[in-house]
């Protein structure tokens, strides 16, 4: 394939890791690879486990594209000192990216960058390189960083949800809503099993958000609650683990084994063959937390409409702007009579026919990106 341009993703994550963010980084290198630009992901060597080597990185994502990967080492007490880890996270962070952008990035590169992280889109707006900031929520700093450059005309923005966007007052050419994407190719074998009886509900992601319950704990209390729902199955799969054993116990307690299932974390593929015979997907989340409450964009709704599957959600902001939200069945946060409801209206719905899976995917997502980079 002809190389249309060059991409550097420089950023402040780790990898290999099992969070959500370093696999939406590598899954838009994957897509951006797959349209034919050339990609180098230069990132710290903060963690016990990080890892430049290429192939590792490849085998822990599941990916076969080719790319570059640099890792930089990180002599700083992030992910070094485990006390006062956010206070730490930022002066590593703010020095690592300085240093980078200073010493390590040549003044002649013309390259496209693309990044998560604040100090990094700081650094390289100032200096004149060409930069798209992918914002996923909000913060103090971010904002500041943010407002500092978003005048120039070397940077663009990527925003996950259009409360992110308003929250920054961007409305110029250099800036657009993407939401997340579909890694297909992690499905399509799944789709071609999909049984025409479909029953039960899934939950699909990490079990804690942000060190804080996501809710699932409310959704085992509904169907012990409710004998409507105990005639339905329910598959709960996600990490971490230790938290997957304490619902296991909370299940076993409350005598729902027959009910309710906890996978811990399972492979994408693996995934795939459980959405597979699953009816409801749901998304539920926390609203002590902004980020959940307003800015989301959850990876597991798109996967949910991929695989066919209806919706219920918890009526939140972040839920309500999300792509054909008008055909979610909302729930009110912790209210167990609005949760049954909604699953009896969602088993009551058809299947939308006028469903464009690619508009979902990561490979339109990464046409998008380069559109914009363009």
């Amino acid at each position: 394939m002809k190389i249309q341009q060059q991409i550097c993703y420089l950023t402040y994550q780790s990898f290999p890791a099992e969070t959500a963010n370093s696999l939406q980084t590598i899954s838009n290198i994957k897509y951006l690879v797959k349209n034919g630009v050339d990609v180098e992901l230069i990132f710290p060597l903060r963690e016990n486990s990080s890892n430049a080597s290429v192939k590792k990185i490849k085998e822990h994502y599941s990916i076969k594209e080719d790319f570059h990967v640099t890792g930089i080492k990180h002599f700083l007490p992030f992910g070094r000192i485990l006390i006062f880890e956010s206070f730490f996270f930022h002066i590593s962070h703010f020095l690592w990216s300085y240093f980078v952008v200073t010493f390590k990035i040549k003044k002649t590169d013309e390259r496209q960058f693309i990044t998560r992280s604040d100090w990094i889109l700081y650094f390289l707006a100032r200096k004149g390189y060409k930069v798209l900031f992918e914002c996923h929520q909000t913060s103090k700093i971010r904002t500041f960083v943010i407002n500092k450059s978003k005048n120039f005309q070397n940077v663009k923005f990527i925003f996950l949800n259009e409360h992110l966007q308003n929250y920054y007052n961007m409305t110029g050419n250099n800036a657009q809503v993407l939401h997340n994407g579909v890694d297909t190719e992690m499905f399509n074998t799944s789709i071609s099993k999909l049984e025409n009886k479909r029953e039960g509900l899934i939950f699909v992601g990490n079990l804690r958000r942000f060190n804080e319950s996501r809710g699932i704990d409310f959704i085992i209390d509904a169907f012990k609650a409710s004998k409507f729902l105990q005639g339905h199955k329910l598959s709960i799969i996600g990490g971490p683990d230790e938290e997957a054993q304490k619902l296991r116990v909370k299940i076993r307690e409350l005598k729902l084994q027959e009910n309710i299932t906890v996978s811990g974390r399972l492979k994408r593929s693996e995934i795939g063959e459980v959405y597979a015979n699953s009816n409801i997907g749901i998304l539920v989340n926390s609203s002590s937390n902004q980020h959940s409450y307003r800015y989301t964009s959850p990876l597991k709704y798109f996967e949910y409409l991929y695989m066919g599957l209806k919706v219920i959600g918890v009526d939140f902001p972040s839920h309500r702007a999300l792509p054909r939200s008008n055909e979610i069945n909302f729930f009110q946060e912790n209210d167990i009579s609005s949760f049954e409801t909604a699953v009896k209206q969602a088993l009551e719905k058809n299947q939308p026919v006028d469903l464009n899976k690619e508009d979902f995917s990561l490979n339109t997502r990464a046409k998008k990106i380069i559109g914009l980079l363009n």
